[in-house]
């Protein structure tokens, strides 16, 4: 799958060019790691987890910080059936677990996990919701490693049946 190479450093744009890998330090059709002056292997991260005390109460970090490792953005989830296709429209729980499902899915896909997500957003359309969905995060994250977080309420979605969305932003790479 080709994907689209940038690398900016404080100073600037760098390079620009092509992948035909998966994002996880491949090598590039356009755009080598020796060209950019990069070294193949990556600085250990080192991630800093700040609850606070309404943070440990909900599960989340009032901040987190990292240095090191691979920044992956990922596109906010919505789902409106399982795995196995069944549908799910208007099942809270089933969704958000279906939602943590697809997400831990993407990031095996870049060689990380759920535990490696640093920052999420979530939308719901009923606050009633909240608690439910701060229960169901609690089951995916360690309580000494949870990401900041905010969970906003909104009226809708596009798509009929959809009752949140996540997206989130992780840091893949080694522990130091």
């Amino acid at each position: 799958m080709k994907h689209l190479l940038i690398v900016i450093t404080a100073l600037g744009f760098v390079a620009c060019g092509t992948a035909d890998n998966d994002l996880n330090g491949g090598a590039s059709d356009d755009v080598t790691e020796s060209a950019l002056g990069l070294s193949g292997a990556a600085d250990p991260i080192i991630r800093e987890y700040i609850p606070g005390e309404r943070g440990v109460q909900r599960g989340y970090s009032g901040a987190v910080l990292t240095k090191g490792g691979t920044i992956v953005w990922l596109a906010g989830q919505t789902v409106v059936e399982d795995v196995d296709g069944n549908s799910i429209r208007g099942d809270f729980g089933a969704q958000a677990h279906e939602i943590f499902r697809r997400l831990g899915e993407r990031l095996e896909g870049v060689d990380g996990s759920l535990g490696d997500i640093v920052t999420m957003t979530t939308y719901i359309t009923d606050p009633r919701h909240a608690n439910q969905f701060v229960d169901i995060r609690r089951q995916y994250f360690d309580p000494e490693r949870t990401p900041s977080s905010a969970l906003i309420t909104v009226v809708g979605f596009t798509r009929p049946g959809v009752l949140l969305e996540v997206k989130a932003t992780a840091v893949v790479g080694d522990e130091a």
